[in-house]
């Protein structure tokens, strides 16, 4: 029987601050989607999330960094809104590019390491 290599394989990068993970894939695609929407319930159903699962991932984000990555304000009778700060979108870059290194760095081995897996 034919074994076929797997199309993706993912390597995933979490920078944490003692037991909290301070970012993440997860919380870099929140912030990307905030910036987008400008709110945390518009970037949650785009992201397919529940707004409290968001909500948490972006209070968590706040609690690590020195200040807060996102600002959200109450609705009323226009709503509500949130915006990433300039500290996140530097945040939010300075992440990006480490993953865009890292995974160049190991893109050979983990081309190699595919071939171990089932497809």
């Amino acid at each position: 029987m034919a074994r076929s290599i797997p199309q993706t394989v993912t390597i995933r990068i979490r920078i944490a601050v003692g037991e909290n993970i301070a970012i993440g894939q997860g919380k870099a695609d929140l912030l990307e989607a905030i910036e987008r929407s400008g709110s945390i319930s518009a970037a949650a159903r785009e992201l397919n999330m529940s707004y409290r699962k968001a909500w948490m991932l972006m209070d968590e984000m706040n609690q690590c960094f020195r200040s807060p990555v996102v600002l959200a304000t109450k609705g009323g009778p226009r709503g509500g809104g949130a915006q990433v700060t300039p500290l996140g979108r530097d945040a939010l870059a300075r992440f990006r590019r480490i993953q865009a290194k890292a995974s160049a760095a190991i893109e050979k081995d983990v081309r190699d390491f595919r071939r171990l897996l089932l497809g």
